[in-house]
């Protein structure tokens, strides 16, 4: 280690060359922290994970009928069956698969009429096939949107990837809310219409009923009385027609109970031919009921058809109502499709509402609306696993600087000297320059888009402790080298950095070699190179940046004792 010992003398010698050991490092700090505004490094909470299940949901317009349902699904099953790499799939008509980890959130279960339906995937093992679930997913989305979507005007169809971290609604979801529902469904299709024209976003879904016209079917009661019928009869009949009902029981051996007999009418018999009142007037004047003189009454004669819109389903949160917008990114971080998106209702919702943005303490990001003709306030909240993502950033932002405050405190109550503390923190925050040029290395040579997750982050948390003692090695020796044996000040760090370099590679190469196992797992694959890169950051940054520092410090000669 003479060689490292007579480099490092050799820096410490020249004001030229220590100055230049301080400026490169300040450019290569702030060069790679400006690979997050350009996209070189892009931040999300947790990369897409592979499974071996995906689900495919299906919303037809509200109203639909299940034939109509029935014929958008059967086209996505057709495209489903060309790939090799699936190996089943099930269909449940008018109600949510089994729950699963990603139906919990997902309102699977309180699916229950005839415009919905979901499909199962199951792929091969992931070992067994070369593409990742969440790549097939995003190859297969636009085929399937361009050739089922339009069959019937107006579905919706969502890939469904089981999440890598916890469950949420979505990748994105935007809360609209407000006193005034009519006013607060119109304000969701035009922010669902800004997240459909924003780059990266996929699967934009409107999470409310569709307020249709529909037919009711009501019994006039004066009329039955006069022509001798009950309510009751109008009532079965009605039901009979249209949707079945149990007529008799059934006893049986190998059942406890008794088990009923239902009637229904074949499904031809039951279609409309339109959907017009002229239709079911057509189709109730083939039923006729039998009243208490014997005589056939006609069904028309004593029902009333009448339109009526049809009742939506009302959400509420906190107690406020409330619409959810969803939306899917395609493989990408939620924080720049929303920051593009947000932009765009900004500039889009001026004219008609003066666009305040939300405290920063509470909800950064939030939009709050007032109309300006009537002065109704309208709150725009973002949710989501983007926020999920943002919450994670910042609370591990927050414990990255409580570790910062705490190694700072501790180093001044030993050296007693804020400028060596100062030292020790400064080099061990340095290693973020690793952490992010490693990412930016690992997206080059990765075919996935390699993002900084939280993960990373508990790395980098993880290294402030291994490069704080890198410095400590290097302070520590110097400072005996100096006070104890009288060797002058600068050879005295030359001396530490090339007899500490020997434990501070051997520590490095421990790391390196022990988290390399993590760099390929696709969930910790951020730890491990976090890990990594930024230990090979730390091991230059201590053994050149620090030396450069410890020769400017005073407390170096006078000791820990005389402070």
């Amino acid at each position: 280690m003479k060689k490292l010992e007579n480099f490092v003398f050799w820096i410490l010698q020249s004001k030229f060359r220590k100055a230049m050991i301080i400026i490169l490092t300040i450019i290569a700090f702030f060069a790679s922290l400006l690979m997050f505004p350009t996209k070189a490094v892009k931040a999300r909470m947790l990369p897409g994970k592979s499974a071996t299940t995906y689900s495919v949901y299906v919303d037809t317009p509200t109203g639909s009928s299940i034939e109509q349902t029935k014929k958008v699904t059967t086209c996505v099953t057709d495209i489903l069956r060309k790939e090799k790499e699936i190996l089943n799939m099930s269909t449940f008509y008018g109600q949510g698969i089994p729950l699963d980890y990603a139906g919990l959130v997902k309102g699977s279960a309180m699916k229950r009429t005839e415009n919905v339906a979901e499909i199962s995937v199951n792929l091969t093992p992931i070992h067994e096939r070369e593409e990742p679930s969440f790549l097939m997913t995003s190859r297969l989305r636009p085929i399937i949107k361009s050739s089922c979507e339009s069959i019937i005007p107006g579905t919706t169809i969502r890939m469904i990837e089981q999440p890598a971290g916890p469950p949420t609604l979505a990748s994105i979801v935007l809360e609209v809310h407000g006193d005034n529902l009519k006013h607060i469904r119109k304000l969701s299709v035009e922010v669902a219409n800004i997240l459909a024209n924003t780059k990266n976003l996929v699967d934009v879904d409107v999470m409310a009923d569709d307020i249709y016209k529909k037919y009711k079917l009501i019994p006039d009661i004066e009329k039955i009385a006069r022509s001798g019928l009950g309510i009751e009869q109008v009532n079965n009949i009605l039901y009979l027609a249209f949707e079945g009902m149990a007529i008799a029981t059934k006893n049986s051996a190998n059942s406890s109970v008794q088990i009923p007999i239902f009637l229904v009418l074949s499904d031809k018999t039951k279609e409309l031919s339109n959907q017009s009142a002229d239709a079911i007037r057509s189709k109730l004047t083939s039923l006729n009921l039998m009243n208490k003189k014997g005589m056939m009454v006609p069904l028309t004669e004593v029902v009333n058809i009448v339109q009526v819109d049809s009742n939506p389903s009302i959400m509420h949160k906190d107690l406020e109502r409330t619409i959810n917008v969803t939306a899917e990114t395609d493989n990408v971080s939620q924080v720049y499709p929303l920051l593009d998106a947000r932009e765009k209702m900004m500039e889009y919702f001026k004219k008609d509402y003066n666009v305040e943005t939300a405290p920063f303490s509470t909800y950064m990001f939030d939009l709050i609306l007032t109309d300006k003709k009537t002065g109704e306030k309208f709150l725009l909240r973002w949710d989501g696993e983007m926020k999920v993502t943002l919450d994670t950033f910042r609370d591990l932002g927050a414990a990255f600087i409580a570790a910062l405050v705490l190694i700072f405190f501790l180093l001044v109550i030993y050296y007693k000297s804020f400028a060596l503390s100062g030292i020790i923190l400064g080099g061990s925050f340095l290693s973020l320059i690793g952490v992010i040029v490693g990412h930016w290395v690992a997206d080059q040579v990765t075919v996935n888009t390699f993002f900084l997750t939280a993960t990373s982050l508990i790395g980098f948390i993880a290294l402030m402790g291994i490069s704080s003692r890198n410095s400590l090695l290097l302070i520590d020796f110097a400072m005996g080298l100096i006070n104890e044996e009288g060797m002058e000040k600068k050879r005295a760090i030359a001396h530490a950095s090339a007899t500490r370099a020997t434990p501070i590679f051997l520590t490095a190469i421990a790391i390196i070699l022990g988290s390399a196992l993590l760099a390929s797992d696709p969930i910790f694959g951020g730890l491990g190179v976090a890990l990594i890169s930024g230990t090979v950051a730390a091991v230059f940054v201590s053994l050149l940046f620090v030396p450069v520092l410890m020769d400017n410090a005073s407390a170096l000669v006078k000791g820990k004792e005389e402070q």
